[in-house]
């Protein structure tokens, strides 16, 4: 794969594309897209690396670059956010308009130069609350509004994340899963079921869909296939390997940790 010489990195991570501001005159997008990604202490190294270079690596791609030209105005603009506990949440790279492979590639460059970081518990609704505040403070009119958030275990810090799901969703925003489960469970917060519960608990919004990522050399491919689906605004539900009749208790991240609290320090 080619790649800049380090000081024309450089310059590109500081030429920075106009960001969105309420002063901006009302821009025209297509998409309004939040990338929220999981950081608490369950999320080893490794998986954050493949995680955060799916991501990098899918705004290089030519097929989201002509994906985004093929939109009814062709630009998005996409921010990127890293969480954890309730109390935890860190904006990586701004809102950044994006509308072809010069600033796709930009974008891609910026959060490329990044360190990753470990938090502690998960909060998916905290998450999903700071991602639509984004939303909201961005004041742009985009023609689809979506939170993309990916994580490897359940909500087990803040409010239940059904409250949030429904609150954001009700409001016209989409949220699409990514649940990462390329581990075997072991620990008190990892469920083998993990797609179900992003199904069932997470998701929400017209035409919302997850993607779960199960074998660690799928995250490259399966992290451009999800921001292809979120950028051509592709609601049909890919086929998923989903066991029929089978649900999930949205609450038992939440009821874990108090478990957890009653017998000890919790780990994560």
């Amino acid at each position: 794969m080619f790649h800049l010489p380090r000081f024309l990195c450089l310059c590109l991570s500081v030429a920075i594309l106009p960001l969105i501001s309420p002063a901006q005159a009302e821009p025209k997008l297509d998409l309004a897209l939040v990338i929220a990604v999981d950081v608490s202490s369950s999320m080893d190294p490794n998986e954050q690396k493949l995680q955060r270079d799916g991501f990098v690596e899918a705004f290089r791609s030519p097929l989201v670059h002509k994906a985004i030209q093929r939109g009814i105005l062709g630009r998005i603009a996409v921010t990127y956010v890293e969480w954890s506990s309730m109390d935890d949440q860190t904006i990586v790279v701004p809102w950044t308009v994006v509308d072809g492979p010069d600033s796709a590639s930009t974008f891609a460059q910026r959060l490329s130069f990044q360190p990753t970081r470990r938090g502690t518990t998960t909060s998916i609704s905290a998450a999903l609350d700071f991602s639509a505040r984004l939303l909201r403070q961005a004041e742009v009119e985009a023609v689809r509004q979506v939170i993309d958030v990916s994580g490897d275990g359940t909500n087990n810090d803040g409010r239940a994340v059904t409250d949030a799901r429904d609150q954001i969703a009700g409001s016209g925003v989409t949220i699409n899963g990514l649940p990462v489960m390329v581990k075997n469970p072991e620990a008190t917060w990892d469920m083998d079921i993990l797609d179900i519960y992003y199904r069932d608990c997470v998701i929400g919004g017209i035409g919302a869909f997850m993607q779960p990522v199960r074998d660690i050399n799928e995250f490259a491919t399966l992290i451009e296939l999800k921001i292809l689906r979120e950028v051509s605004g592709i609601d049909a539900q890919l086929p998923l390997v989903i066991p029929t009749g089978l649900g999930v208790d949205c609450r038992t991240g939440e009821k874990k940790q108090q478990e957890e609290r009653l017998q000890g320090p919790s780990k994560r």
